[in-house]
């Protein structure tokens, strides 16, 4: 091959490598995200036996970081000519992007599980809100920041917690028919209206559910270790393409 030729797809195996860097941070970044956990709900996913989302996150953090280097490494590979080199970055590519099949699939086949509609939600609240068991006081404490942050109260109004039985209604009866987070407060965080409250007060109760909230900050999860990531994976095999073709022509 002509030695204009080879320079043109040396700086063009540079250029998609460098920017496949780039988005393999990126990825990195997010998974990190995903695994701190910023809004707080790994323990419904964890008590539900469903917390793949986050399994795939910390996968994802090692093809992130692993993508990184590998292109960093066919990077040096192209400017030092070496096709044992390339070959070599080639094989690690390809391991790589195996385990970032594993993380995506892992992440998307696992969310609409938990999150498909509210039941699965619903049913966890009932069952260990305001149990005395670890997984119980996960749950209330995780529920007690979301119904306060968020204003909102059960999964799907509040009348979840009249409607159905559950570990709250057996402690307190019909004395307190939801938890108090869901009374809206005052600027000192006190209960605005303790009676109105349990009279179910528009002004005094929050009306909405929280599951939308829950959905909303689920499916950001996925998408960012799914979505994203399969769009890294879409990159790589571009470029994976385009290095086999120039190896097997050089």
């Amino acid at each position: 091959m002509a030695d204009g030729g080879d320079s043109y797809f040396m700086v063009l195996m540079i250029l998609l490598n460098s920017f496949g860097a780039a988005a393999s941070l990126a990825l990195f970044a997010l998974a990190i995200w995903v695994a701190v956990d910023g809004y707080g709900l790994y323990p419904i996913s964890w008590v539900s036996g469903k917390d793949d989302i986050f399994a795939g996150a910390w996968i994802a953090i090692f093809t992130g970081f692993a993508f990184f280097c590998a292109t960093v490494f066919g990077i040096l590979a192209v400017v030092k000519k070496s096709r044992l080199l390339v070959l070599l970055y080639l094989i690690l590519m390809f391991i790589i992007f195996i385990f970032e099949c594993a993380s995506c699939i892992t992440a998307v086949t696992h969310r609409d599980y938990l999150v498909g509609n509210s039941n699965l939600v619903k049913k966890q609240m009932l069952k260990y809100y305001g149990d005395n068991t670890p997984a119980g006081q996960q749950i209330t404490v995780t529920w007690n920041r979301v119904m306060r942050e968020v204003k909102c109260c059960g999964a799907d109004n509040p009348q979840d917690w009249i409607q159905y039985n559950s570990t709250f209604r057996m402690m307190y009866g019909t004395a307190y028919p939801w938890p108090q987070q869901c009374c809206k407060r005052l600027s000192n965080f006190e209960v605005a209206d303790a009676d109105g409250c349990k009279a179910g007060l528009n002004s005094a109760l929050f009306n909405k559910g929280c599951f939308k909230h829950i959905e909303s900050v689920f499916s950001r999860y996925t998408w960012s270790v799914s979505w994203y990531g399969f769009s890294v994976l879409m990159f790589m095999v571009s470029l994976l393409d385009y290095s086999i073709a120039c190896f097997s022509i050089s």
